[in-house]
């Protein structure tokens, strides 16, 4: 068998070096892969929060609105008007109507009655729909005529949105003898105007609004004491639809829209 000669020091050390040689450029290797690794993902962090910022500012900036988006714009802010608007603005204090040989004329608000469920402001076959239709609340008010003959009650019942409502329309009765439930204010001309007075009813579709109306008179007649035909040419049935014809304009009256998607300025 062939003998291997003994290492000396000098052996040694230079085995020691070489190794140490080699351990520093494995170091130096590894340490050169791992900036160029970090620098890579910087360099992709900062390509990417570039186009992400580029993005962002190209969806920000204020641009012409869209037809679509301009619709839905409208239907927000006509939807929201009976939550935003004071219940003096969805009921004004007058509203003009039109009476006897066309003359122009103002009714004069009562009171406004507390909010309150759908099914409690109307007659029950009414409450159905509405309540199968998603109603939210109902809203009502009382009027008197210029002479203060008439007494009207109009109500809004409101709708989860427009779509809602055209389906409840299509479900409602044309029966005009139920509709929105009378309100009276006691010490007032109003106070006996209940449900037996109630002479007529109907009701007008406007956004996610149903406007009811009813119309009565002053001195608590009741429906049953009116001849018909003194009914079909009073002025109180017309001034009740034109009533309640002016509170759904006023709430669903198409607003102003601007014209970008950050004001007026695109």
């Amino acid at each position: 068998m062939r003998s291997w000669p003994a290492a000396t020091g000098r052996d040694r050390a230079a085995g020691k070096e070489r190794l140490e040689q080699a351990v520093l450029q494995q170091g130096v290797r590894f340490r050169r892969l791992f900036v160029t690794l970090v620098g890579t993902i910087v360099v992709a962090s900062a390509v990417l929060v570039l186009l992400g910022t580029i993005g962002l500012l190209g969806e920000t900036r204020s641009r012409p609105l869209t037809a679509t988006e301009q619709n839905q714009y409208k239907q927000e802010e006509i939807a929201r008007r009976w939550q935003a608007w004071p219940a003096t603005d969805v009921f004004p204090e007058e509203v003009k109507y039109v009476g006897l040989d066309k003359a122009q004329q103002y009714a004069r608000r009562v009171g406004i009655a507390p909010e309150t469920e759908c099914g409690k402001g109307v007659d029950p076959s009414v409450a159905g729909v509405l309540d199968d239709h998603g109603c939210v609340t109902m809203l009502r008010a009382t009027y008197v005529d210029q002479t203060a003959m008439f007494v009207f009650t109009v109500g809004v019942a409101v709708l989860k949105d427009e779509d809602s409502r055209l389906s409840a329309t299509e479900q409602l009765t044309q029966d005009d003898r139920v509709g929105v439930l009378p309100v009276a204010f006691p010490g007032t001309v109003t106070e006996r105007f209940g449900a037996d007075q109630r002479q007529r009813t109907g009701w007008v579709g406007a956004g996610p609004y149903i406007v009811f109306s009813t119309a009565g008179y002053t001195d608590g007649r009741t429906r049953a004491a009116i001849p018909p035909e003194e009914m079909l040419h009073s002025e109180l049935w017309p001034a009740a639809k034109s009533i309640g014809n002016q509170i759904a304009y006023f709430l669903a009256d198409p607003p102003k829209v601007p014209p970008c998607t950050q004001g007026n300025v695109c």
